[in-house]
């Protein structure tokens, strides 16, 4: 890239230069755009200061959040292994600045901190680690050295709560670095500094994200992250970023209407048209109503995505609204392409392959009761569970997610006596199955436990989630249940 030659010739002349961390207007300028997913914009403000400061090494650092943000959500291997050399360039010019500043390391902790996370989008876990472990280390060295210099805590919070709740099958990678974390010590240093920042200040946008990341996938805080999206101080308007973040958690918290209305002023931004995935966004949403419209989405994003994940996802997805629709013969086209396209490096990816591999079909008011519950229409949802004939689930599988779709809908009324007897008996149903459903119902009853206060019956309950047969979710179950487990063990 053009600009990424001018930022290194600009860098290499003169040996004697005075180098800086000057979060300049022009960078200021650069980072908001890059946090809205305005990338364009964002480059030329770089390449603006890059001219007028050829030191400031600030611009080598807000440069990276464009690689960032474009292959974290487009995640197209092409462009991954154009922009992967970045990382060292950047490191190299990073490490001509001043030793003795603070932001020194933290800057250098950042980039690393970006790659990592790239690396694992892109399923490369051994790399993601040995990145993640230098920004690690970079972080606790500039704490020893500098310790008011509270920029430290907005990577060191996010990595301190991200290692507090590693699932069992990646712990080994924290084991090899010694790294130890705390999801309640990682929130807390997030909300530090917020407490003492305000908007337009370097990394207060990101550290706003971090902050609902955590809350809502790690601290079982859903209520208060969905709340915080909903107020005056977190907003979507000309900003992609935050859409992306609240529809995405807008799906998981099912609230697909939401989503929707999100959607929709999103896709009126110029820029929506370069990330394929909210074309995903849409065709879940609207599968959840019910609307067949989600297969044009789930079409469009087949055809233009470069990535390849979430593939195997949208076929199976397609099946479903075919299958839902009555029309098997479309259904069937569909399920047969999952095996043919896409990867399994993500669990909805793995949970369409099995989809695929499965002989029969699932009971279609049982997978249209799912549907509306994953959008959160529960009552209409319920009214399907409850025209279902229990004579009819003659399938273990089956039986084990009826279950644990009315215990989910009755802990989503407020009625946890009948959520718990409910996920008691899905969990009886099927704790001897390959499948998600017995995992998800124990993992349920311990976040009500623990709610509730009753901590050691929710550690055992989480202990039961991970103790469960290997299942297509397994990841992303088993972080959530050694995340309830660090937030009352620590």
């Amino acid at each position: 890239m053009i600009w990424i030659l001018l930022l290194a010739t600009c860098y290499s002349n003169s040996r004697a230069a005075v180098y800086t961390y000057d979060y300049s207007p022009n960078c200021a300028k650069a980072y908001q755009c890059y946090m809205a997913l305005h990338e364009d914009e964002g480059r030329n403000y770089i390449i603006s200061e890059i001219r007028a400061n050829p030191y400031n090494l600030m611009a080598v650092y807000v440069a990276d959040y464009e690689d960032c943000t474009l292959l974290l959500i487009n995640c197209d291997r092409h462009e991954y292994d154009e922009r992967a050399a970045h990382l060292a360039s950047r490191i190299d010019l990073i490490d001509k600045g001043n030793k003795a500043s603070p932001w020194y390391r933290f800057c250098k902790a950042g980039i690393y901190f970006h790659w990592a996370i790239i690396a694992t989008r892109f399923g490369e876990q051994y790399k993601a680690a040995v990145n993640f472990h230098k920004s690690f280390a970079l972080l606790k060295e500039n704490k020893r050295l500098f310790p008011g210099f509270d920029y430290n805590n907005v990577y060191s919070g996010l990595e301190e709560a991200v290692v507090g709740a590693l699932p069992g099958n990646y712990k080994w990678l924290a084991s090899i670095f010694g790294m130890k974390g705390d999801i309640k010590k990682g929130v807390a240093q997030l909300d530090l500094f917020l407490k003492a920042h305000s908007a337009g200040q370097p990394m207060y946008a990101e550290t706003q994200l971090y902050n609902l990341f955590t809350r809502y996938y790690l601290a079982a805080q859903q209520d208060e992250a969905w709340a915080f999206m909903n107020g005056s101080q977190f907003t979507t308007t000309n900003n992609l970023l935050n859409a992306f973040t609240k529809i995405t958690i807008a799906l998981d918290y099912k609230k697909a209407d939401a989503a929707i209305a999100t959607l929709k002023e999103a896709t009126t931004d110029a820029y929506c048209r370069r990330y394929p995935f909210f074309d995903h966004l849409w065709g879940v949403a609207l599968l959840a109503k019910g609307d067949m419209a989600c297969n044009g989405y789930f079409t469009k994003y087949l055809k233009t995505t470069k990535s390849d994940v979430h593939i195997k996802d949208d076929w199976q997805k397609m099946a479903y609204a075919w299958y839902i629709a009555g029309n098997i013969q479309e259904a069937a086209y569909c399920r047969q392409q999952i095996s043919k396209n896409g990867t399994e490096r993500i669990d909805a990816d793995k949970q369409a392959a099995k989809f695929a591999e499965d002989k029969a079909w699932p009971l279609q008011k049982l997978l249209q009761a799912r549907l509306l519950a994953d959008g959160g229409y529960n009552d209409k949802a319920l009214q399907l569970l409850n025209s279902i004939d229990r004579k009819e689930l003659t399938n273990p599988a089956d039986k084990t997610e009826y279950l644990f779709r009315l215990g989910n809908i009755y802990e989503a009324k407020g009625d946890n006596k009948s959520a718990l007897e409910h996920f008691q008996t899905a969990i009886l149903a099927g704790k001897e199955l390959h499948g998600q459903y017995a995992a998800r119902a124990a993992l349920r009853m311990g976040i009500i436990y623990e709610y509730s206060g009753m901590k050691v019956k929710a550690v055992a309950l989480y202990k039961e989630c991970l103790g469960m047969p290997a299942h297509e979710m397994q990841n992303s179950i088993d972080q959530q249940a050694k995340a309830g487990i660090n937030r009352i063990e620590g």
